[in-house]
């Protein structure tokens, strides 16, 4: 977070008309690219001739404190460093690419203290209960099915699965609470050995391993996607055809 901010970074690098619009989303960890997301739909559905671009960078290790608490040691061990950007164009653009279908999203705030970041006089701190994997075991499965009912699809429609990978045990607890073998989270698995949990831009990195294991202008099938952030907040979307 500052000011001027990554957006003019952006602007000014890519050498963009100085009345572009632009605007931020800033801490709502690691579900902002899918509000983000929506954000360009709804641009983009409003406006045929609109090209939107997310930029989702996120510098994890300043979080880094040096007090050895199990919330300080887990955030070190757990979150990385990362940035991805997505282009969001409107349906009549000519470029290949996956369509936007619907988004759809719950708040836990029973759950709200589980899952923190808070600015102190020492830094970032983050809290990360190990109760969160409980959680999401507990209620995945009812928010999945709310949002294939909000997105006019069924369980068995969905081809490819694109969860955000906070860590080993939530991938493990979306697993039994969906009832879906770990080879369908394989790209969230990839995304977390190689990188670990970046944040916002981790559900972009899952998402390019599944668009890269197909020919993108002839990619196949609906894509659920599905990540989780302090509140307890958990976002989803749908992707691709029916």
């Amino acid at each position: 977070m500052s000011a001027p901010g990554l957006d003019l970074q952006i602007l000014e690098t890519m050498d963009l008309a100085p009345t572009i619009f632009r605007t931020s989303v800033n801490f709502m960890g690691c579900y902002a690219a899918i509000h983000a997301l929506k954000i360009s739909d709804a641009i983009c559905t409003a406006d045929a001739g609109a090209n939107v671009m997310i930029v989702c960078t996120e510098l994890c290790t300043l979080h880094f404190q040096r007090s050895n608490t199990v919330d300080n040691i887990a955030s070190s061990l757990l979150f990385g460093d990362g940035s991805a950007a997505i282009l969001v164009t409107a349906d009549s653009a000519p470029a290949a690419g996956l369509p936007i279908r619907s988004f759809y999203s719950e708040v836990s705030v029973a759950a709200k203290s589980q899952m923190s970041w808070q600015l102190s006089s020492s830094g970032f701190l983050m809290t990360l209960s190990g109760y969160v994997p409980d959680v999401i075991q507990q209620d995945f499965d009812r928010l999945v099915q709310n949002a294939l009912r909000h997105g006019n699809t069924e369980k068995d429609r969905i081809a490819h699965w694109c969860i955000h990978p906070g860590g080993r045990k939530i991938l493990e607890a979306v697993e039994k609470s969906i009832n879906i073998a770990p080879e369908r989270l394989s790209a969230s698995y990839n995304i977390l050995r190689e990188y670990g949990n970046m944040s916002s831009p981790t559900i972009l990195f899952v998402l390019k391993d599944l668009i890269q294991r197909q020919d993108l202008s002839s990619f196949e099938g609906s894509v659920f996607g599905a990540a989780f952030g302090p509140g307890l907040t958990m976002e989803t979307f749908l992707l691709g055809h029916d």
